[in-house]
């Protein structure tokens, strides 16, 4: 379930609610009692972890994303 954002227009209090996408959104203030609340607009954050993540799926040259790149190779000197 996705995380929303929610602010009172009328005292500023903001809060998160984890709620189902079909669910209606709170309209009273927890903070003040107010039927003045608005959901927020927020981005998205969320992180891939594991070995498992890879840069594409569907090409033929998949890069794992979870590996640490190799040290670079020392120069030859002549």
């Amino acid at each position: 379930m996705p995380i929303y954002g929610f602010a009172c227009a009328d005292c500023g209090h903001a809060f998160d609610r984890l709620q189902k996408i079909a669910d209606a959104d709170p309209t009273q203030c927890p903070s003040c009692g107010k039927e003045t609340v608005k959901r927020q607009i927020t981005a998205p954050s969320f992180r891939l972890a594991g070995g498992g993540w890879y840069e594409t799926d569907f090409g033929s040259n998949k890069k794992n994303l979870a590996e640490k790149p190799a040290a670079a190779a020392p120069a030859k000197s002549e």
